[in-house]
């Protein structure tokens, strides 16, 4: 566990894979982690892991679609520490075909994905300005840049997402801050994954499914760049995933 730091870390979307690893990496780096999830008891075991490393975990719900619950956690977290990372994860991967795609569900899927990410990042950014610094990353996937079948719905909230990341990388950059979106373009070892996988009559093949913790690193690694060369979009994926 490294020292103590002076900062927060908040994250928007920490569930049980890729969110809560990056929590638990940027917890052992020193950051006081504000863990944010739709359901705050399901945060317990991530808070309890990082705190029995020595670690600092503020474990809240958040329901990321609302602007006042947005508002409210990022002033928490920058009240307890300034905040200097903001990683929002938010999944919503659904696939329905075309003619099975509700009006409900696309804008559901729109704002969880698109919406609430606009949400996340201007209230991150209020905070960061002040102070000239800081770090923005969202959590992007395949269907950033393609679509698939079944994933209207999905697929369209990515893309908003991957623009309002690139809008913000434009006008915030100038200012200090650094704005990445991750490309995850490969399954996760997940259990929800893994389940897919054989109910679909195969087996998960080592190097087919990123660890949670692989990609927690990259996240890390991304926010200790240095500014004369960041990176804004970086796509990641084993060494068997066809790209």
């Amino acid at each position: 566990m490294a020292a103590k730091r002076n900062a927060t870390a908040a994250i928007i979307g920490a569930g049980d894979y890729i969110g809560g690893a990056i929590a638990k990496k940027f917890a052992a780096e020193g950051y006081t982690v504000f863990a944010g999830r739709r359901t705050a008891d399901k945060l317990l075991s991530l808070k309890n892991e990082i705190e029995g490393a020595g670690g600092a975990c503020v474990a809240r719900g958040l329901d990321a679609r609302k602007e006042d619950e947005v508002t409210a956690f990022m002033a928490e977290a920058d009240a307890h520490a300034p905040l200097e990372v903001v990683i929002f994860n938010v999944g919503a991967n659904v696939n329905f075909p075309l003619l099975d795609t509700t009006e409900r569900v696309f804008r559901k899927v729109w704002e969880m994905a698109c919406y609430s990410g606009f949400l996340a990042g201007r209230e991150a950014a209020r905070h960061m300005l002040a102070r000239g610094q800081g770090s923005i990353f969202f959590t992007g996937a395949t269907a950033s840049l393609r679509g698939g079948p079944g994933y209207a719905a999905f697929a369209s909230a990515k893309f908003g997402l991957r623009a309002v990341a690139q809008s913000m990388a434009r006008e915030l950059g100038p200012q200090n801050i650094h704005v990445a979106h991750l490309v995850i373009d490969a399954g996760v070892d997940t259990a929800f994954v893994r389940e897919r996988i054989k109910a679909a009559g195969g087996e998960a093949d080592p190097g087919q499914l990123m660890s949670p913790m692989s990609i927690a690193e990259t996240y890390w690694q991304l926010h200790n760049q240095t500014r004369d060369a960041w990176t804004h979009e970086l796509d990641i994926r084993p060494y068997r995933e066809r790209w």
